[in-house]
């Protein structure tokens, strides 16, 4: 089997190297737009199922692999920001709480697909405006949900704690990923 991994995200590419798999990166160009009536649990794996059925069809013998993270708190959903002030906003929304991350994957091959979600929570400490224009300014966390990555600065001096996966929240949950890909002896 080939594995195709349908993300610019090197955090996914990470994960999915350190699990032992080889793959192939793909792009695929789809309008990533959750519509409003969906439940915020649902909303990653929508995200994730888009993504697989925007992708040609694939050959026998290939597996692709698409994910999605969004971030929640407050009944709504944090995207990835628009700018510096949005993730600003963001961030203060997001400190001294506790708020959710959900990790939407999908797994298809040429007749058979399999979408699945996990969630992690995440507690920050009291972010200062200083501390939130610290961490924007080095580390522009404009291309993540949220406006952070788990991984760095941010996640390293101000989550007290977390409950799940890891992996989850840096974007791909590894444990759901390599079951499915184990289990359904498609790799």
């Amino acid at each position: 089997m080939k594995l195709l991994l349908a993300s610019q995200s090197p955090r996914r590419k990470e994960l999915l190297s350190s699990l032992g798999f080889e793959f192939e990166v793909v792009k695929i160009d789809c309008e990533e737009i959750i519509p409003e009536n969906i439940k915020i649990e649902d909303a990653a794996a929508y995200l994730s199922d888009l993504k697989a059925s925007a992708f040609r069809n694939l050959e026998p013998g290939e597996v692709l692999l698409t994910a999605d993270t969004v971030v929640a708190i407050d009944n709504q959903i944090l995207g990835k920001p628009k700018d510096e002030q949005d993730a600003f906003t963001m961030l203060q929304s997001l400190s001294g709480r506790t708020h959710q991350v959900y990790t939407g994957i999908t797994i298809k091959t040429a007749n058979k697909s399999v979408t699945e979600t996990d969630v992690a929570d995440v507690t920050l400490d009291k972010l200062s405006d200083e501390e939130i224009n610290y961490y924007i300014q080095n580390y522009k966390p404009f291309d993540k949900a949220g406006s952070y990555g788990v991984q760095e600065w941010l996640g390293m001096a101000k989550i007290t704690s977390l409950t799940g996966s890891y992996y989850t929240i840096m974007g791909l949950p590894t444990h759901l990923v390599y079951k499915i890909l184990k289990e359904s002896s498609l790799i």
